[in-house]
């Protein structure tokens, strides 16, 4: 896309962040590249307009414009995941996360989630976090790393002893499909609330290959827009039961779930909703409902499991034994001898952005964990498949054999820009 502006500085670091996505690709499976729809409208006239409030119930004026975008936004996620209520204002997935928590929590009341050293995210109890000051976080792990088996009599073991108000199944870095039916049973059991954090995997749920929580009686869902789901950088909070005035406060009821968590974001959490990203949003969710999404989605799939038996096939030892869905976690300490973060700085150098990110019961500090973390939703998007895997797993193997090596590193990477140029950016077609 060209760009012009009078801050030219602004304008050249812009453009430079361009090629650099162009020329490279991008690993992190947290990351992808939105349409030039997507970025239209999120550099929309939109990013004007205090809306604070919700369509019909705003507290400015000039809102006839900013009501019918939220709602399109609205309704166009209730569809995509078969969702009673959409929250479409969260800022982020972390604000989503906290703002069902202050919906349904009290301070001190308890959570059982994944712990993060086994692929759980910050949210999810991390004792850095706030949420984790203000809540009692229990966590379970997986039984067997080879697999990714979670103990789900260990999950309820947990649940019988701790009584949680809310049961949390979500991952960020946990490369198998969770068993919701059995996170479901446990829930009933204890009469926790059900929540799923899909951020992930939004993406691979709208486009049915992976299932929807939903399905099994989750009571709520969060999200992130981005990720999988090619939306722009931000949050949303799906859930089932009755849809109120979030005006008025309820009853702390599990049919009262959507208005408890209108009334969490706002007035509770944030104020002005982002009224650019949420037209951002509405067109994410418009090419999501689009049959080739699906295509799109089970590509992704496919080709991180190839990609997963072409790094087995190099030496690289996955954890859980290879992947189900998007996500692959590497070990290359156990693999090579070395960090992810050495790992990291080798591909960098290359034109392959992943992440270093830390493995099970991981021997090495946070900063240097031993793993890293790729997937396949930004490559798919720019067009890869299944046939390309073995290049990029050679690429990645290679990489790090020569990361000492600054001129092995720049033929690669020459290698690479020469490969992606068949690739557009989706901005650039």
């Amino acid at each position: 896309m060209s760009l012009v502006m009078n801050d030219e500085q602004i304008a050249n670091l812009i453009a430079a962040e361009e090629q650099r996505q162009r020329d490279g690709l991008e690993l992190i499976p947290s990351e992808n590249y939105v349409s030039r729809d997507v970025l239209t409208a999120l550099g929309s006239v939109f990013t004007n307009k205090y809306s604070e409030g919700y369509p019909g119930r705003r507290y400015y004026g000039g809102q006839e414009f900013t009501d019918q975008i939220e709602q399109l936004a609205i309704d166009r996620a209730k569809q995509l995941f078969g969702a009673d209520h959409a929250n479409v204002q969260p800022h982020s997935g972390a604000p989503a996360n906290e703002a069902v928590y202050s919906a349904w929590l009290q301070p001190g009341d308890t959570v059982l989630a994944m712990d993060l050293s086994h692929g759980g995210h910050l949210t999810h109890g991390a004792p850095v976090t706030r949420s984790a000051q203000l809540y009692n976080f229990v966590r379970y792990k997986m039984k067997d790393i080879s697999t990714g088996e979670i103990d789900y009599d260990e999950v309820r073991r947990l649940a019988l002893e701790h009584r949680p108000k809310i049961i949390l199944a979500g991952f960020s870095a946990y490369p198998r499909e969770l068993d919701y039916a059995k996170f479901a049973a446990i829930g009933n059991e204890v009469g926790a609330l059900l929540m799923a954090d899909m951020a992930h995997i939004a993406g691979l749920i709208a486009g049915g290959v992976a299932q929807n929580p939903f399905d099994y009686g989750f009571h709520v869902i969060t999200t992130t827009t981005h990720k999988t789901l090619r939306g722009p950088r931000g949050g949303l909070i799906l859930s089932k039961g009755i849809v109120g005035n979030p005006l008025k406060k309820p009853e702390k009821t599990l049919e009262n779930i959507p208005t408890l968590i209108d009334r969490a974001i706002f007035p509770g959490m944030q104020g002005g909703p982002h009224m650019h990203v949420i037209a951002a949003k509405a067109v994410a969710f418009h090419e999501a409902l689009q049959p080739e999404f699906r295509d799109y989605a089970a590509q992704v799939v496919k080709n991180a499991a190839v990609l997963a038996d072409e790094l087995s096939a190099r030496g690289f030892q996955l954890v859980t034994g290879g992947t189900s869905n998007h996500l692959i976690l590497a070990d290359v300490y156990r693999s090579f001898g070395i960090d992810g973060k050495v790992a990291e700085v080798a591909l960098d150098k290359i034109g392959l952005t992943l992440n270093a990110n830390a493995v099970p019961d991981d021997p090495l500090p946070p900063f240097k964990p031993s793993g890293i973390r790729l997937g396949t939703p930004a490559i798919t998007t720019r067009g890869l498949r299944e046939e390309h895997m073995a290049q990029l797993a050679d690429w990645i193997k290679r990489a790090i054999d020569a990361r000492d090596n600054d001129e092995t590193l720049a033929r690669l990477r020459d290698d690479v820009k020469s490969f992606v140029a068949q690739f557009p950016l989706p901005s650039d077609r």
